[in-house]
């Protein structure tokens, strides 16, 4: 195998470009050198734009729930500048460590994959061929944004809810619901269903024992779910967190007749800094249904007790929260020596980054389930971009593509007419 070098990094460059891959134009002489960063509320998607002396640019995203997050974005620009951007590790090494679990992880994600996109553009090959190539030609995705809405919690509501999931255009094979303390309205539709009053404030503040009642609420509405979907499309459900440890373990065997695809967040989860491995250890040691969580969690770091611990069997980060797709490929890898499966949240991820999740579920190892579906919101998004399938989902797949970077560039004309006053230089 040829040494890996900077001539030969720039002879690859120049084959691709004379493949047709690069245009003379966005080919790279030499090293790439990192002049600048910015951060545009594009809707409400924080996007990032990492700029290169040599005329191309990487972009990221992060959540649609956080357009807070800009200053934050831009607080690591100093430690970015003049950095060879195709050292995507050498430059997270100065940042990573400075990130937090949600959402404040979601900074450092976003460059992350910005720096990928630069560095596939700059070679001339998608990124999944930076992650060691593909496993798979087209990566499974689960409904994620796709919803239509409730006009009730009764569980005739939730199986006429299902049926028009069922036959959703993207054809999905895996479907996710909330239940439990993370869909609050199911909770509070009946009286006295847990122990508790309900509670305002941040994501998901409801916690506490479950009354015989809402037990009996919960579990009616996940069977006439189910009764809809049949063996034909799995379903997934969304739980908490909030629920005890004794109350998770009586919800999971009463899934078990159901074949649920997995229980998320029933313990810990969305927004709660610590993972709790020997909780969970102990509900999935009680159940044969599969137990889920992580998409709060940044870095390897807060992944290792779930995996090594045996706590959970299937592991969800985000890759815009979790320290960007190059981490959560290296927490794929880890998980899978554990066999534990791999299902990564992203349901407002944007088109950015659904084209990361892309790039990210192509390279993905064996222990790889799908990802959650992110839509582009506003609906103007899909005006905004070039590159992305359409239909971008069929029969509940996404076909991977192979142009160069995360193979997903902005109608720049037509960008900049959605830029706030403040951000009109986004793209100058």
């Amino acid at each position: 195998m040829a040494k890996w070098t900077r001539r030969n990094f720039a002879r690859t460059v120049a084959g691709a470009a004379a493949a047709g891959s690069l245009s003379a134009q966005s080919r790279p002489a030499g090293k790439l050198k990192i002049v600048d960063l910015k951060c545009a509320i594009i809707g409400r998607n924080p996007t990032v734009r990492i700029v290169t002396d040599q005329g191309i640019s990487g972009y990221g995203q992060a959540e649609s729930y956080k357009p807070y997050l800009k200053p934050m974005v831009l607080f690591y620009k100093d430690y970015l500048l003049g950095e060879d951007p195709t050292d995507v590790n050498r430059v997270m090494l100065k940042i990573r460590r400075m990130g937090a679990a949600k959402p404040w992880g979601a900074a450092a994600s976003a460059i992350e994959i910005a720096l990928w996109d630069i560095a596939g553009q700059a070679a001339g090959v998608p990124v999944h061929k930076l992650l060691g190539g593909k496993m798979r030609d087209r990566v499974r995705v689960y409904n994620g944004g796709v919803r239509f809405p409730m006009t009730g919690h009764t569980p005739q509501h939730y199986a006429e809810n299902m049926a028009k999931m069922k036959e959703a255009k993207e054809g999905f094979t895996l479907i996710k619901q909330a239940v439990g303390f993370h869909n609050g309205a199911m909770m509070r539709a009946i009286p006295n269903a847990w122990y508790d009053e309900p509670r305002t404030g941040a994501s998901h503040p409801d916690k506490g024992m479950l009354t015989e009642r809402g037990m009996k609420h919960v579990i009616a509405c996940v069977e006439a779910m189910k009764k809809v979907l049949g063996d034909e499309i799995g379903l997934a459900l969304d739980c908490g967190p909030g629920h005890t440890v004794k109350d998770s373990i009586t919800f999971a065997r009463a899934m078990e007749p159901l074949h649920i695809a997995w229980l998320e967040d029933l313990i810990t989860g969305d927004y709660t800094i610590h993972p709790n491995a020997e909780q969970y250890r102990d509900l999935t040691q009680a159940t044969s249904v599969h137990i889920h969580t992580g998409e709060q969690l940044y870095g390897r770091e807060q992944c290792k007790d779930l995996i090594e611990k045996q706590a959970v069997d299937v592991l969800g980060p985000d890759p815009e929260d979790v320290g960007g797709i190059g981490e959560l490929k290296w927490i794929a890898e880890y998980a899978d020596l554990h066999n534990i499966q791999i299902a990564p949240h992203g349901i407002f991820d944007g088109l950015i980054g659904l084209a990361a999740h892309v790039q990210m579920g192509a390279a993905m190892p064996q222990n790889f389930i799908a990802f959650e579906y992110p839509l582009g919101q506003p609906e103007w998004w899909y005006d905004i971009v070039d590159g992305l399938p359409n239909p971008i989902v069929k029969r509940g797949f996404i076909d991977v593509w192979d142009k160069p970077g995360l193979g997903v560039t902005f109608r720049v004309q037509a960008a900049k007419a959605r830029l706030a006053a403040e951000d009109k230089g986004f793209f100058d």
